[in-house]
Formats: C-alpha cells, structure tokens, sequence
C-alpha cells in the first residue's frame, strides 16, 4: 500500500528494466548483466567488491546484514549468522548434511530445515538465500539506477527437484521474476563459447564452496548440448574447511569446541586455505594458540575429497562416450578450483592443463547474464540454443513393487514421455500413482518423489482401463506429473515438490550401485514380473474353477490343483525361470478346462439366433 493509500498495481507492459545474471553460490554470490554485447560482473559489497559474501546475520532487534559485514559477526554471534545456506536447500532437519553442519541450532523436526535465530522467528535456508538475492537485487538496482526485476539464477547441476525448487522460491521472495534456472556447468560453458567463439567438446569441472559438477558439453555453431552431467551436492570448498578444522581441534587436543570456536576455526581455515594458493606455508590461531600449516598437509587431508572427484568424471565421460583426449579443453568453474592441488590433479585426470582465462568465480555469474540476454532481447533469442539434461532417471513404481522408467537420465530437456498402463483386478476404480527417481529396478533401491491417486476409473474387468500416466520436465528440470484414463477423461495431476534433497551419500550410490547391482537388479526385476504374472494367473485360475467347477472331468481337479500348488510354492523361492515353468505347466494342464469353459460361453451367446445374425 503506499503512502496515499493506493495499491501500487503492476503494469505488464512497463518495462522491467535490466536483466540479470545471478550466480547463488555456497561462499560467495555474483550479479552479472550483458552491456554493449560483453557480459560483467557489476559491484555488490563493500568497496565495490563484484564477490558478496553468502552470509546473512540476523540480529536481536530483528534487524539482518549481508556480506562481508554478516561474516565479521559470524565469530561473535556463531549461530545467529547463517552461511553456505545453498548447502541446506531443499533438505530435512534429518538430512546428514545437515547434521555434518551442526553448529547451528536447528528447530527440531520438520521436513524443512529451519535455524534457531536471534529475534524469536526461525528462518529456512529458503528465507537466508531470498536475504542474499533481494541484497543483490538492491545493490544491481543502485548501480544500473534502474529496476531489476529479472533474473536467471545458476544452480548445480546436481540440485534435485526440491533445491531447485526451493531457489525459485528464494527468487520471488526476493522480488525476482526467474526467467530460468541454469546449471552452472552450462552457464559457464555459455561464457566460454559465446566470448571464444570456442567448438568442440569440452568438460566443466565446478569446484564451488559447497558443490561439484562435471557436465561434458559439445558446442557446434551456436548449440550447446550437454551430453552428460554428474556431481556431489554436498562437496566442495568448505569440507576442505572443515578437513583443516578437524586436524587443527585434533592435534590441539581440542574434543568438544563451542560453536563460537568452530565457527572462529573455519574463518580461520578457509583463510589459511587461500593463503596456501600463492605460499608453501601458512599460520592460523586457534583458541589463543598458533599452529603452523603447510601446503603438503593440507594437500594430504584434501587428498581423499579431491579423488571423490575424478570418479564422478569418469563417469560422466563414459556416459558422453568421450575418452579424456577427445576432450578440446577443460573449463574450470569455483573458487576451490583454485586449490594447487586441485588443478594438478584435474591436469592429471584428463591429460591436459585446464582452460583459465576467465575468473573461476565470476564465469558462472557471467554466463548467467548472457542467458537472461538471451531470454529478453528480442534480436538476440534465436541466437543460441540450450540442450541441457536431468541427471537421474524418472519412473513410476508398477505391479511388484518395479520401477517403469519413463524419462531415462541424460534426456535433454526440457522433455516429456508417456505411457499406457491398465487395472491390476476386476473392478479396480482408482490407481495410486508412485513417482520414483534412480537408476535401480525396484523401486525400494530407488528414491521416492511423489505419490497420487486417480480415482473415476470405471469398474471394468483386469486388463480393460486404459490409463496415460504422462512425465514432464521444465526447462529448470522440475517435474510434473499427470495421469488420466482414457474413456472418462477423469484426470489428477501433481507438480514434484519433494520435502528434501539428496543426501552426499545418496547421490554417490545411486549411480555407483546401479552399475554394481545391474545383474541381481536384473534378475530381481524378472522375479518380481514373473511374480505378478503368477499371481494373475493363480487369481483367474481360482475364479474359472469356482464359477465354472461342473465341467471338470475325472481327475482333472486334482491335477489342475496340483500345478496350483506347484506355482505357489515356487512363487515362494527365488528362482524365476522355475517359477516361469511352473505357470507354463499349468497353462497346459488346465487348456482342456480353460476350452470347454470357453466353448460353453461361446454356445451360451449365440443360442436362438441365426448364422445369419453375425
């Protein structure tokens, strides 16, 4: 409401003034715009620094600060400063991120984490991130003297539905309209392209604060094509942090620090991890005392985090079908990139020393302006075509408990897939819809995302409803979902809105587990089919001899009961192909009853009327 009373009412067709790209980062945040055909980062903390610190306090007359300021009272007021907020995103108060991050205190139990903060009212880390971007928003706005209402946001390329999600949600907090989500992988490579002019294939290796990404990408004439992504939200920068803390706490004797003294240790970790960029040996003061740090340690401790790294890019290549010498260059992405150790190591894995002639921390931010330029200027939209992907399959949970997968991973998006699927039993009037994301048979290995139920279904016999479950996926790889039977037209329909993210451990083993378990998935997923048919077969089987008992012959009964006893206990075991046989058996054993009953019903509908007739 204004001043005069008067409900300030949006005009659609003002303009929204300039457009922007935000890098949301774990450590730091960027703003960035497209002027005279380059994209730059534009000043947003103090001194005209282009970094904004992604820290948020909040103080006890409830008043909150953001940047550089927020982390100068992080060592006095700990759990009242939130930082690496993009960490928390889309996760549960029970997620082991959350509990590895402990110390802030967190409002007990939730499916959403909240943090115990000065002034009486818990935030959420959507609430801490909507600080960061309405910040950035008013410091772009100060700079262009003018309205910035727009924005294309980067996240990695690993956030699920429930991170993304929660970023959009950060985003209209703050005031923005988010044009797009964009993987940062691909931001970056939009960077290099457009500004290069750069062809060929190349991998994005994104070493953030608080994530990792490889996407393997092929640029040819203006087409950007992710052929395969792979990562660990929860990897970056700040477990390099943290490995430096722990050893310190360690071989100072130090067991169970305040949160006042873990929170001075990480500062002080993360700076002596800088330092070690540019010296072999460093001092950082922890509780008083001095302790001496040099970059061989250091490199040790990381060595284990850094080599978690190259088995996610191994993999990602193999899934592009790209050796590391096919590769034309490697781009690196995150200010942890930075770490010596880190680019020897990239230099290793892929046989060839990575591109760097932009800054890792501003080409994210930078490729961000250059898609919402894209996304609002008129001239400039066909000028280049985006083809990212989803990095985990999507499916739903069908009879037995298996996993039907409509979207397969690396599907270029956005995209979508259906499917026709029918009533299990006789007068079945509703279907429960179980959406599930992974790569495994069943659907207990797998992720739960969702579940519906279409009701409206007409009570016909097994077999006869038609029902098109449809998948679709956004271009900020959110997933819908719709299911509708075909001759009511009765449909339901659900957005995929799931309460918490994956876990660091999770991410890891769907993937790694789905190759390593291929063949037992395999066999798993044939003995549930085989079970299902079974069951079908022993419910029909149940239902001709009860209506149809008076036209059993001698010791046909006994027979027929016999192979139904046969195929229940097989069921029992483990052993599909015998299980297969065993329902064979039957069919052969009860064809003369099956036939008769047949006949009989055939004679039964065509008595009193005339060959003619039909």
């Amino acid at each position: 409401m204004s001043k005069n009373g008067y409900l300030q009412i949006h005009d659609p067709l003002k303009p929204k003034g300039q457009a922007v790209g935000i890098d949301l980062g774990t450590t730091h945040s960027l703003v960035a715009a497209v002027s005279q055909g380059k994209p730059h980062c534009v000043p947003v903390d103090e001194g005209d620094a282009l970094l904004l610190p992604s820290v948020v306090h909040y103080g006890k007359d409830g008043g909150v600060v953001v940047g550089t300021r927020a982390r100068a009272l992080a060592a006095e007021h700990p759990t009242d400063t939130i930082s690496s907020a993009k960490r928390f995103m889309g996760r549960s108060a029970d997620d082991a991120e959350t509990r590895k991050l402990g110390h802030y205190q967190f409002v007990p139990g939730g499916k959403v984490v909240r943090f115990d903060v000065a002034g009486g009212n818990p935030v959420t880390p959507i609430e801490v991130s909507g600080e960061i971007l309405r910040a950035l928003k008013r410091r772009a706005e100060a700079h262009f003297s003018s309205k910035v209402e727009q924005a294309v946001i980067t996240v990695p390329a690993y956030f699920d539905d429930a991170q993304r999600q929660a970023t959009k949600d950060a985003g209209r907090l703050a005031g923005l309209e988010v044009l797009r989500l964009l993987n940062e992988p691909t931001a970056a490579a939009l960077a290099y392209g457009l500004d290069k002019g750069s062809q060929g294939t190349f991998a994005v290796y994104d070493l953030g604060g608080g994530t990792f990404d490889i996407s393997i990408l092929k640029l040819v004439d203006g087409v950007f094509e992710v052929k395969s992504t792979g990562g660990d939200s929860a990897l970056g920068g700040d477990d390099f942090d943290r490995a430096i803390a722990q050893k310190v706490f360690q071989d100072l004797g130090i067991s169970a620090p305040s949160p006042a003294l873990v929170a001075q240790t990480l500062a002080a970790s993360r700076k002596a991890k800088e330092a070690l960029t540019d010296v072999a040996e460093t001092t950082l003061t922890v509780d008083g005392r001095a302790y001496a740090l040099k970059r061989a340690d250091f490199d040790a401790w990381i060595q284990p985090l850094v080599q978690k790294t190259g088995l996610v890019c191994r993999r990602a290549m193999k899934d592009a079908g790209v050796a590391p010498g096919e590769l034309d260059g490697v781009i690196l992405v995150g200010g942890s990139t930075r770490v010596p150790a880190v680019r020897r190591y990239v230099a290793e894995l892929f046989g060839r020393e990575p591109l760097g002639d932009i800054d890792p921390d501003q080409v994210v931010a930078l490729g961000a302006a250059v898609q919402a330029d894209l996304l609002t200027n008129e001239s400039r939209q066909d000028e280049v075509l985006l083809l990212d992907v989803i990095p985990l399959s999507l499916g739903l949970e069908t009879m037995g408990g298996i996993t039907e997968k409509l979207i397969q991973r690396n599907s270029t998006i956005p995209t979508a897939a259906a499917q026709v699927f029918t009533t299990f039993k006789d007068g079945q009037t509703g279907l429960d819809v179980h959406v599930v994301q992974g790569e495994r048979e069943l659907v207990e290995d797998n992720r739960s995302l969702a579940r519906f139920t279409l009701s409206g279904i007409p009570p016909l016999a097994a077999g006869i409803a038609r029902v098109e479950v449809r998948f679709q996926v956004d271009a900020d790889g959110i997933l819908s979902v719709s299911a509708k039977e075909q001759s009511t037209g009765a449909a339901q329909s659900i957005t995929v809105k799931p309460s918490h993210g994956l876990t660091e451990e999770e991410i890891e083993r769907m993937l790694l587990d789905s190759i390593e378990y291929a063949e037992d998935d395999i066999q798993a997923r044939q003995l549930r089919e085989q079970r299902v048919d079974a069951e079908r077969v022993l419910a029909e089987a149940d239902r001709q001899l009860r209506e149809h008992g008076t036209l059993l012959q001698g010791e046909e009964k006994a027979t027929i009961d016999a192979a139904l006893a046969k195929v229940r206990e097989v069921a029992a075991g483990t052993d599909y192909l015998k299980l297969k046989e065993a329902v064979h058996a039957l069919d052969e054993t009860s064809r003369p009853f099956i036939e008769r009953v047949m006949n009989q019903a055939i004679t039964q509908v065509v008595a009193g009327h005339s060959v003619e007739e039909y």
